[in-house]
């Protein structure tokens, strides 16, 4: 619910209210508020428009939504998760390199 937190936290600071912001991606206020509490995910293309209403860094948006589905991803492994990123992150520092 990281990107739904930066979302609240960014309507609070700009005294925007969730219907102004619905109608802008042109969906109904209660889906966007799912949004906002983590219940459902914004399409990719949802969050950019975010960052361009809100003004802010598109790719920090796009970070925080994609940390998202991997937290979801992510969520009922306990025991393994934090080996999965190791991995994860081994893999794609290959990648890179």
């Amino acid at each position: 619910m990281l990107l739904g937190n930066k979302i609240r936290s960014l309507r609070d600071e700009q005294g925007i209210l969730q219907r102004q912001v619905a109608a802008y991606l042109e969906i109904v206020t209660p889906m966007f508020s799912k949004i906002e509490r983590g219940d459902r995910r914004a399409k990719r293309s949802q969050v950019i428009q975010m960052a361009t209403y809100f003004k802010v860094d598109e790719k920090e948006m796009l970070t925080l939504w994609l940390a998202d589905k991997v937290l979801d991803a992510l969520e009922d492994e306990d025991e393994l998760k934090l080996t999965a990123i190791e991995t994860a992150k081994s893999k794609l520092m290959d990648v890179n390199h």
